[in-house]
């Protein structure tokens, strides 16, 4: 009998390895939770990566970060940091100044207007989060967070 996974996504070969068909499971769930995420945006008219930047500039409200260290904490890292804080500037979500001690560096921080935006997305997210958490048990989530660790920490020392 097929696998769920199998059956989703109406493969009818056996997968290559176990390595394979967990992978592709873990593709397949993170899709599910992200369109999700990505909903809530949608409703709130702004993208997933704006999302991900508020919520980094969120985490360091007052201080802000230069480009540089938004990519290095986004979840899907994106050359285009500058575009996508552009549309966040333009909409007084994000203020953009330059650095004390380097003129050359910029540094964004969140308005209090982009503070009341996450704020009045943050019931819809802990819905998501909520339903996740319900559809895996306590000890399973924290497995999971260690074997996802395992992985990209991995891919970390190797790029």
């Amino acid at each position: 009998m097929p696998s769920g996974l199998a059956q989703r996504i109406k493969q009818t070969t056996e997968f290559d390895s176990p390595a394979q068909e967990a992978m592709l499971n873990l593709f397949v769930a993170a899709a599910h939770v992200r369109r999700d995420i990505e909903q809530v945006c949608q409703d709130f008219d702004i993208h997933f990566s704006h999302y991900n930047v508020l919520r980094i500039l969120r985490g360091v409200h007052p201080e802000g970060h230069a480009r540089c260290d938004i990519i290095e904490r986004m979840i899907d890292p994106s050359p285009d940091v500058t575009r996508l804080t552009d549309k966040l500037v333009g909409r007084e979500l994000v203020r953009r100044t330059r650095s004390e001690e380097d003129r050359r560096v910029t540094i964004h921080t969140i308005t209090e207007k982009g503070l009341a935006l996450l704020d009045e997305m943050q019931p819809d997210i802990t819905a998501i989060q909520e339903k996740f958490g319900e559809r895996v048990a306590a000890r399973d989530l924290e497995h999971l967070s260690r074997i996802c660790e395992g992985i990209y920490s991995e891919y970390d020392t190797h790029s």
